[in-house]
């Protein structure tokens, strides 16, 4: 009798109610289902890590910003650090030059105190002398 009702398309299931599906074509798409339900559920746990990656890789990527921007401080500190030493050395040089022409210019005051000092005390001698 289940012969005639195939041919109209009435089936019964395994606990015999009334079908109007083949039971095979029910439990395939009943399968098909499942295995997209299993597809989508991999697919939203790809998205999530693909998601989680995306955010690491974002904050990774602006802590290289932050250490890039302080490498370039630091190196515009030295910079200046450089240039300032630079200033310095060349101040303490020409300071340098400043106190050897004085010390030159006090040597030979110096000496030429200490020749007025011989030419006074030869005078001071030959008077007492004589």
């Amino acid at each position: 009798m289940s012969e005639p009702l195939k041919k109209v398309g009435i089936y019964f299931d395994e606990v015999d109610k009334v079908r109007i599906l083949d039971p095979n074509v029910a439990k395939e798409t009943n399968d098909l289902k499942d295995e997209c339900r299993a597809y989508v559920e991999k697919i939203d746990e790809f998205q999530k890590l693909s998601n989680g990656f995306i955010s690491l890789v974002e904050k990774l990527g602006e802590e290289v910003d932050k250490q890039k921007i302080n490498a370039i401080g630091a190196r515009n500190v030295l910079q200046t650090m450089e240039k300032h030493k630079e200033t310095n050395q060349q101040q303490l040089q020409a300071l340098i030059g400043e106190k050897s022409m004085e010390f030159e210019r006090l040597k030979i005051f110096l000496n030429s105190l200490q020749k007025t000092e011989m030419e006074q005390a030869e005078i001071i001698s030959r008077l007492t002398h004589t």
